[in-house]
């Protein structure tokens, strides 16, 4: 069978993220995250719905990857009790949700990026994404593109300055930003900096209560 350029390049990426998920899970399996390895976002969205218990209530920051892959909608279509900010009116509203959430019993995000000792890194304009990772939520989901591993922390918090936040900056519309113009974070204090709270996770806390799904395919931001 003929294969192109992309296909060849697109093989040999998939074996890669599979060998670097194997020392990057033990590395975080060592600062006691639960960790998980999926091919392919089919099977993360499996695996992520396999850990969610039916009636649980379940929140959600911004996150691209989640609705890249379907889980925002598999979850509304599913036996749970959704506390989705999407669904309400004012601004005083939505910062209800936020809080509300908080307390939920399941929080599904994605991380900026991961370094390959295990070190978690994510940056947040409202805050309330971090804050549920933190601490607050009964259990967090993570799920993860193996695009957003790096091999350092050092380099890690680059890519979650420099990457992931100028892109969602971009996203989102904002034009009072250094990166928006330049695509690499300024360092900024405009109003709608999205890099107000930036969070460098080490340890997980109480063991497993955050659970991380990798996945080999290149996702979000």
């Amino acid at each position: 069978m003929f294969m192109s350029a992309s296909d060849d390049v697109r093989s040999f990426t998939e074996k890669r993220y599979a060998l670097m998920a194997l020392p990057l899970i033990r590395a975080l399996e060592s600062r006691r995250f639960a960790a998980y390895y999926c091919p392919t976002a089919a099977e993360a969205v499996k695996k992520a719905l396999s850990l969610m218990p039916s009636k649980s209530s379940v929140s959600w920051g911004g996150s691209y990857t989640l609705d890249q892959i379907g889980l925002t909608d598999a979850v509304r279509a599913g036996p749970y009790r959704v506390l989705d900010r999407a669904d309400v009116q004012t601004p005083e509203e939505k910062l209800e949700v936020m809080r509300r959430a908080m307390f939920c019993d399941v929080f599904l995000t994605s991380f900026n990026a991961v370094s390959m000792d295990g070190t978690v890194f994510n940056i947040d304009g409202n805050g309330n994404r971090v804050a549920a990772i933190t601490f607050g939520p009964a259990s967090v989901i993570a799920v993860v593109g193996m695009n957003k591993v790096c091999s350092t922390p050092e380099t890690a918090l680059a890519r979650a300055r420099n990457v992931a936040a100028p892109l969602n900056a971009i996203r989102f519309g904002f034009t009072d930003t250094p990166c928006t113009r330049t695509g690499v974070c300024g360092d900024c204090r405009s109003e709608h900096c999205i890099c107000c709270a930036v969070e460098e996770m080490r340890m997980c806390k109480i063991p497993q209560r955050i659970k991380v799904i990798l996945v080999g395919e290149e996702l979000g931001f």
